[in-house]
């Protein structure tokens, strides 16, 4: 049975939080909606799926599995009253790799009072060094999330309001080693397309941007980053040289210590799409026929971040999730 890599969907981001109550009001007060939560007491941890669901949102009223965008927060029990328990964010040395999710707004310096105001810590505010069309937010655990706009921030400078009901969960970013390994993998393997790409030979640094869908378009009708108001893209950070350094390597957020977990795809066909893989030789962390858990699998990018694959159960009923 063949699988059509344009069915599929970069479906979450998975985060790893220490109190969950507190994690998912922030994201809530981002505007996005708990859509799915999957309890597992004899594992002892639970998945938060968040997401934007208002009625203007790309994804709303879907099946978590059929969407893009979502944001998963996995509480393992206990961690919530553990002193000494803290994630890494996957910014500071020696374990940076995974570096922010990111979050589209319509009016971004109301969007960041709104935070400041609700008393929520930055990392970079909008007026903090050169760059002044983005900020970076911190959640509770100190994850970085990116607030950018997907209007003119000129025109929004004196407006004093804002719609979460108009957010997008724009994109995830990681660091990677090889950019030309990375984007052959992503592009040929996971079927994604490049939407956009913004180099920074000055500051010795590229960005790719990748997604599923539509071709990007090459400009905006706002005069602003073409891909702003999309959702669930990829963004590959690469800073020039590392490809060079046979030592060099990025921290997956998997290897102790932990904090980013893994990005999802999800699949027209799961059997058939893992068949695909085994075809391309991937490097698997968990084959679809591994131990107990049979409706996912889990491939290796060429960094070792993991890649959760799992069944979009719009297109084809596999899991009672």
């Amino acid at each position: 049975m063949a699988t059509d890599t344009s069915k599929y969907k970069f479906n979450h981001s998975m985060l790893r939080v220490k109190d969950p109550k507190e994690s998912v009001k922030f994201y809530e007060f981002l505007g996005m909606k708990l859509i799915r939560k999957l309890e597992h007491p004899d594992a002892k941890f639970d998945l938060y799926f968040l997401a934007y669901d208002s009625p203007s949102a790309v994804s709303h009223g879907k099946h978590w599995t059929d969407r893009e965008g979502i944001i998963e927060l996995t509480h393992n029990y206990g961690t919530e009253s553990d002193p000494e328990y803290k994630i890494v964010n996957g910014n500071t040395e020696p374990y940076r790799g995974f570096g922010h999710v990111c979050v589209s707004v319509d009016n971004i310096q109301a969007a960041c009072a709104r935070l400041e105001e609700a008393g929520y810590r930055f990392q970079k505010k909008l007026t903090d060094g050169r760059m002044r069309h983005i900020a970076f937010a911190l959640d509770p655990d100190g994850y970085w999330v990116e607030i950018i706009s997907f209007n003119h921030i000129e025109t929004t400078a004196d407006i004093k309001e804002t719609s979460v009901e108009t957010y997008r969960m724009n994109h995830t970013m990681i660091r990677v080693k090889d950019h030309e390994k990375s984007l052959a993998f992503y592009k040929d393997i996971m079927g994604m397309k490049v939407k956009r790409v913004s180099e920074n030979p000055g500051a010795k640094f590229n960005l790719y941007f990748l997604g599923y869908g539509a071709e990007a378009p090459d400009t905006s009708p706002n005069d602003t980053n073409p891909v702003a108001d999309s959702e669930g893209l990829l963004e590959l950070t690469w800073n020039y040289g590392t490809e060079n350094d046979a030592d060099f390597k990025y921290h997956n957020g998997n290897d102790q210590p932990q904090g980013f977990g893994h990005i999802c795809v999800s699949v027209d066909d799961l059997e058939a799409a893992c068949a695909r893989f085994e075809e391309k030789g991937v490097s698997w962390k968990k084959r679809l026929t591994d131990g107990r858990m049979k409706d996912i699998a889990f491939v290796l990018d060429p960094d070792n971040y993991w890649i959760e694959i799992i069944q979009n159960e719009s297109l084809k009923q596999r899991a009672s999730w």
